[in-house]
């Protein structure tokens, strides 16, 4: 690589890194989950969870550098198949995190959500596809290679979105120790659902 690029480039990572931490780190169905599930069942129980999201929106990731988002986004029956599975599984989770117990009652008994469910919200996530549309054609990488730019986008993407989506789950798991007060968690769970629901419906919106 021509040395009087490396500026350039270190330039373009770091808008690309900005851009990923801006739109893709912004409230959304997937963080948003993340973050209620580790405040209502705590960090642990929520891995499971997390790593179906992760994997979930590097598949949306992969999709997208590979141009088969517009052909998804475009298929006139899929897509509201797609809208319909993440608008019925949200309410389903914002209906689990509002009702789960104390954690310390739960001793066990109440059952997060589990990678199955990660995989599936990040898949027909609708904020997902535009989201990371927007940061992965947004940004130039003077690489003099298409190939080599998609690939390089994709690895610093694929980074951050498992950084973005820890820091979300390490952000509601904080809170978990206020959680064992039966009130202050039956506030804050019915809170969190009430902001999955309501990014869900801002991002259909914005589709």
């Amino acid at each position: 690589m021509d040395e009087a690029l490396t500026p350039t480039l270190w330039r373009s990572l770091a808008t690309l890194v900005l851009a990923s931490l801006v739109v893709m780190g912004s409230p959304g169905p997937a963080t948003m989950s993340v973050t209620a599930l580790g405040a209502s069942f705590g960090f642990r129980r929520s891995v499971p969870y997390l790593a179906g999201i992760v994997l979930g929106t590097t598949a949306v990731l992969l999709a997208v550098a590979a141009g088969l988002v517009s052909m998804l986004l475009s298929a006139p029956r899929l897509a509201p198949v797609l809208l319909a599975l993440s608008a019925g599984y949200i309410v389903y989770l914002a209906f689990r995190i509002a009702t789960a117990p104390p954690l310390s009652r739960q001793e066990g008994k109440a059952r997060p959500p589990s990678f199955p469910g990660g995989f599936l919200l990040a898949i027909a996530n609708p904020k997902a596809y535009l989201a990371i549309a927007a940061v992965f054609a947004g940004t130039r990488l003077p690489l003099g290679s298409a190939l080599a730019e998609a690939a390089l986008k994709t690895i610093v993407l694929t980074v951050m979105i498992v950084l973005i989506h820890l820091a979300w789950l390490l952000a509601g798991a904080s809170l978990s120790r206020v959680l064992r007060h039966p009130t202050v968690s039956r506030i804050v769970n019915l809170l969190f659902a009430a902001i999955l629901i309501g990014t869900t419906l801002i991002a259909l919106a914005s589709r």
